[in-house]
């Protein structure tokens, strides 16, 4: 049993839709441009399933938007947000069988409202709209942002998230890592340290600052800038990439990811990352905000991460509002 790096060949990726009765409402009409970009570019790749609260909504957005596929699969699900990284199931393999791991969703810490997200996975199980077999890991809180994986026993976290309050309080650091070695069948944990971005609502998830990558390399999120309030913090955390070793103590390739520019709302810096990008069959989908150089500069460091991929960037301006990118948003599933 393994849990696979995300690069694996998938079977579907799984988005779940906003609604108007979620934090969304204020920017409805553009969050929903931005789900009909992802749909369009997943859904031309492999199969996309949408939990959906308001199916027949999905449909009428799709089709304003002139996204049709054979590929789309629309379930009702009744949620409380969108961030389907974080409330789907992790997906490992055993003998050609998918595990369908369902951990503990609680809004990252208590923060947020979860209830209805974290009855999605059963409720898509019991449907059949999701296959495999079904894994209790409800004993433990988890969400799928917080943890990478090479699909070679090599697990990525940061301790900012995994040890932050209200997740799982009764146990240590080291209780941590021996759960997920055991759950997951894994050979080792690194931890970061350091994770920070203004904004970030999920103690520091690694998917928004540095991502396992084929050939044992690690693409992160560079600061440059001494006079930019990520700088000591993300210098910090390059210089831990910089120590760690593969499984046959080599250093991994580090790939440097520009850090966006200050991206703000209502006066408040949002998290805007280009590490929070979304591994499908043949192509990597990038978040993009508008910034012509950083853009072009982010697309060219994720084609050398993944030599032979597409790189596809989808405008995610809309997604960080709610402090989110497109990695966020989406949770691919493996063939088996």
């Amino acid at each position: 049993m393994y849990l696979p790096a995300e690069w694996h060949e998938q079977e579907f990726v799984q988005l779940t839709w906003p609604h108007k009765e979620t934090d969304w409402a204020d920017i409805f009409d553009e969050v929903v441009d931005c789900y009909c970009d992802m749909t369009r570019e997943i859904a031309a790749r492999e199969r996309l399933l949408i939990a959906a609260q308001h199916p027949d909504e999905v449909t009428r957005h799709l089709k304003e938007h002139n996204v049709t596929s054979d590929n789309i699969v629309i379930a009702e699900c009744e949620n409380n947000d969108t961030w389907a990284r974080d409330h789907a199931f992790i997906s490992c393999i055993e003998d050609g069988r998918r595990l369908l791991m369902d951990f503990t969703f609680n809004g990252w810490g208590l923060k947020f409202a979860s209830n209805l997200d974290n009855q999605i996975n059963k409720r898509l199980h019991s449907t059949g709209a999701i296959k495999g077999d079904y894994v209790s890991c409800l004993d433990f809180v988890l969400e799928g942002g917080s943890i990478e994986s090479d699909g070679n026993g090599t697990l990525l976290t940061t301790s900012t998230c995994l040890l932050a309050p209200n997740r799982n309080d009764t146990m240590t650091k080291e209780d941590i890592e021996h759960y997920l070695i055991q759950r997951f069948n894994a050979r080792r944990v690194l931890w970061l340290n350091h994770s920070w971005l203004a904004g970030d609502d999920t103690d520091g998830h690694v998917d928004t600052v540095a991502r396992l990558c084929p050939n044992n390399a690690i693409a992160y999120v560079q600061c440059t800038d001494r006079d930019d309030e990520h700088f000591a913090e993300l210098d910090a955390m390059e210089k831990e990439l910089k120590e760690m070793k593969t499984l046959d103590g080599r250093p991994y390739t580090l790939i440097p990811l520009p850090l966006p520019d200050a991206c703000t709302w209502e006066g408040d810096r949002l998290p805007a990352t280009y590490a929070n990008f979304l591994i499908v069959n043949n192509a990597v989908l990038y978040p993009t905000y508008n910034q012509k150089e950083n853009d072009e500069t982010a697309a060219i460091q994720l084609s050398k991460a993944f030599p032979g991929y597409e790189i596809v960037g989808i405008d995610c301006r809309p997604l960080i509002k709610q402090h989110g990118s497109l990695h966020c948003c989406t949770m691919q599933y493996p063939k088996v």
